[in-house]
């Protein structure tokens, strides 16, 4: 599965002030199947499929800590230690945004700046299976 495999793209996901009205663009012009996840918090989380693949993730942006913050995709990549990768990140000139935290049956991600201020996830990804 290549997007487990280190350096590949393993998730899409965009950052958005409106969820509901993304996920109603994206199924009409991709055609995706829009999924609602309870993730916890105020909002669901709503997963994207084309057919029974998964294919990206449109997230509400809410809380003080998107203040400022503009709308935008991020991809996430695999990585095969997100530690290592946050310290990896830092070192080559990143500014780590997060330190690598856990979510469940998903992975462990670090949100980065890399050296040209372009945001990105590095995971790893829970077991596939």
């Amino acid at each position: 599965m290549r997007g487990y495999d280190h350096g590949y793209v393993h998730w899409n996901e965009l950052l958005t002030r409106d969820a509901a009205g993304a996920a109603e663009f994206y199924a009409k012009v991709l055609g995706w199947e829009i999924m609602e996840v309870d993730m916890g918090g105020p909002h669901p989380y709503r997963v994207a499929k084309v057919g029974e693949d998964m294919v990206a993730g449109i997230m509400q942006m809410h809380g003080p800590e998107f203040e400022g913050m503009p709308e935008r995709w991020v991809p996430y990549m695999a990585v095969d230690d997100a530690d290592k990768a946050a310290a990896d990140a830092r070192a080559a000139g990143a500014k780590v945004v997060n330190e690598p935290f856990d979510v469940p049956g998903v992975g462990r991600i670090v949100m980065i700046h890399d050296n040209v201020d372009a945001v990105l996830g590095l995971m790893k990804p829970a077991n596939p299976e």
